[in-house]
């Protein structure tokens, strides 16, 4: 046994988590370094999914809306996932996708502030983004402006004209972490509302929206709440905005008494209020099942296993002089940075795929990024050792450059 896959041996017989791996459903042989994009299935999903399809939708039937509590699914998810980001109950709701639900609490931010601009960065997600063009263009008889600004021009461009500030929390390129606490003061003290999408901070860090002040957010459960492909996403709403003003999607979920079947709109006083159509159930119950894994440890017992296989892959990448050919574009300190790692390179596209190929998985992000998550619950350090293996190896031999690995796939 060589002195580095001892270090690995070593660090793995040290971690607290190393037991939850085995709750996943994880490829043979393969190394998963993608789980900021798309978390593996969890056992308890499977098993959850098959109990809902079979039991209780194959025998109950339309009773298991009130037999199986159908119904207050998308709070009661909402209500775990609140106490991942640091939110009370009754605030937070699993619903629609996060575009959806950018665009409702976009709205009721919009209706809650006199200013008219609404401040982003130039390298937040698209998605965002586009929600408040297209918010903009519809409703044409407020000016809304809005302005991009790099990150770190971010705190000092919140002014009197703004009337939301909307970051996301870890940079989906470069993994890059905002001082959200910072922020929300700054914005509150110019009158502006704080809305933070939490697609690659929710299971991964520690999140205190309430202590935090901030007024909403956003976030997905497809990655490190490993919910599944496309997943309902969701969305917080502080218990002081509540009932303030109705978010425009107006459905009849959404509705005071949506069993009234009242042709006049009356939107509940309550997180319910953010609800729109029938919810889907089985995608909302393998949410649910993915979450209960995180009951058997803590968000900072994460973070600090997070940063320290973020800190292990950035000492390996260095020790074997990889760092000559491949650019940090990611902060060099751990706690700067969210549970990714990434680094720029002419190649990088090539490079995960021939990554691919050697079955350690990543992901490309335009222009020139190859970007590596690490997620904590099943990734071990063994895993780190040997991708940089691999990695070394696919640099030296310049495996990359051959035609197969070139050829651009539709989904990076």
């Amino acid at each position: 046994m060589n002195s580095m896959s001892t270090d690995a041996g070593l660090l793995d017989q040290q971690d607290s988590l190393s037991s939850l791996r085995s709750k996943f459903s994880l490829p043979e042989g393969m190394i998963y370094l993608d789980g900021n994009s798309l978390g593996p299935l969890p056992k308890a999903v499977k098993s959850r999914v098959d109990q809902v399809m079979t039991e209780q939708w194959g025998n109950s039937l339309i009773t298991s809306w009130n037999k199986h509590q159908w119904i207050n699914l998308p709070q009661r998810t909402g209500d775990r996932i609140g106490a991942l980001i640091g939110a009370a109950p009754g605030q937070t709701l699993c619903c629609d996708s996060i575009s959806i639900n950018l665009f409702k609490v976009l709205a009721v931010a919009l209706q809650l502030r006199p200013g008219t601009v609404v401040l982003s960065t130039e390298d937040n997600f698209p998605t965002d983004l586009y929600m408040v063009q297209g918010l903009r263009d519809l409703f044409s008889a407020r000016s809304i402006e809005l302005k991009l600004v790099a990150e770190s021009e971010l705190t000092a461009s919140i002014n009197n004209d703004v009337a939301a500030v909307l970051v996301t929390h870890v940079n989906f390129r470069t993994g890059a972490l905002l001082d959200i606490e910072q922020l929300t003061a700054k914005a509150h003290a110019c009158h502006a509302a704080m809305i933070v999408d939490l697609a690659h901070s929710a299971g991964a860090l520690p999140v205190a929206l309430d202590a935090w002040q901030v007024d909403f957010a956003v976030g997905c459960t497809y990655k490190y709440l490993n919910a599944g492909p496309g997943a309902p996403a969701f969305l917080y709403v502080a218990k002081r905005h509540l009932g303030k003003a109705a978010q425009p999607l107006y459905g009849w979920m959404g509705h005071a008494d949506a069993f009234a079947f009242s042709p006049s709109y009356q939107p509940a006083q309550d997180i319910s209020q953010y609800l729109t159509g029938t919810p889907s159930i089985l995608a909302m119950s393998a949410v649910d099942a993915a979450l209960d894994v995180f009951a058997q440890t803590n968000m900072q017992a994460i973070r600090d296993k997070s940063m320290q296989l973020g800190m292990v892959f950035q000492s390996e990448i260095a020790r074997r002089g990889l760092d000559q050919y491949l650019t940090l574009m990611s902060p060099s300190a751990p706690q700067a940075r969210g549970s990714q790692i990434s680094y720029a390179h002419p190649h990088a596209y090539a490079i995960c795929q021939a990554l691919i190929a050697d079955g350690v998985i990543g992901d490309f992000r335009a222009p020139d990024y190859l970007r590596l998550g690490f997620t904590p619950l099943y990734t071990s350090f063994a895993d780190v050792f040997m991708a940089v293996d691999r990695l070394e190896r696919i640099m030296q031999d310049e495996v990359y450059l051959e035609d197969k690995f070139q050829r651009r796939q539709k989904v990076t």
